[in-house]
């Protein structure tokens, strides 16, 4: 399957469903005063990365490849392997796909928590459990739906909605953000 390049992206999400626990209300507070991640260059998450930059989609038989255009790619095992329960954080998490009708449906597992989700930047902590199932709806469209589940973070599962349009004649360009970076110097707060 050839790589498609995706980006426009329009986010679907109803606020009502994103309830914090108290822990969770205390993390956004405290990354709302002091956290600028963008401004310190951190990687994204899955998450944030999708809705955020254009990528493209490899499919290599057992594993897919999603290489986004800030910095970061993503495997994807499809090969029918499971958790192994001892994966290092990382800020992609690790995913293990199988294919449901004409739908990839994506379980990850194995985040560090030092990202927000978007949208809205909401946290999540190292338990976080994101279940994607992307589908093409047609030649020029993928919808990503995305269920966040984090217990430490949130009172029940949620779910959000990303829909891409197909980007035609383009590349992925080449993103650095230390080059690109120029707001951390005009920020305040203990997080910088």
């Amino acid at each position: 399957m050839p790589a498609l390049p995706f980006g426009e992206r329009l986010i679907e999400i109803k606020p009502e469903d994103v309830v914090l626990t108290p822990v969770g209300e205390a993390l956004q507070r405290q990354r709302k005063e002091n956290y600028f991640p963008g401004a310190q260059c951190l990687p994204n998450n899955l998450a944030k990365a999708a809705a955020v930059a254009p990528f493209k989609i490899f499919d290599f038989g057992g594993t897919v490849v999603v290489l986004y255009e800030s910095e970061i790619f993503r495997q994807i095992f499809i090969d029918g392997r499971e958790f192994s329960g001892d994966a290092n954080p990382a800020w992609m998490g690790y995913s293990i796909g199988k294919w449901d009708g004409d739908t990839l449906v994506v379980d990850t597992t194995g985040f560090n928590d030092q990202e927000a989700i978007l949208p809205g930047s909401h946290p999540h902590s190292d338990a976080l459990h994101i279940i994607e199932r992307f589908r093409r709806r047609d030649f020029g469209h993928l919808e990503i739906e995305c269920t966040i589940d984090d217990p430490k973070v949130y009172a029940k599962p949620w779910t959000f909605k990303l829909n891409h349009h197909l980007l035609l004649d383009t590349e992925l360009l080449e993103y650095i953000c230390n080059e690109n970076e120029k707001d951390l110097q005009h920020m305040v707060g203990a997080g910088r």
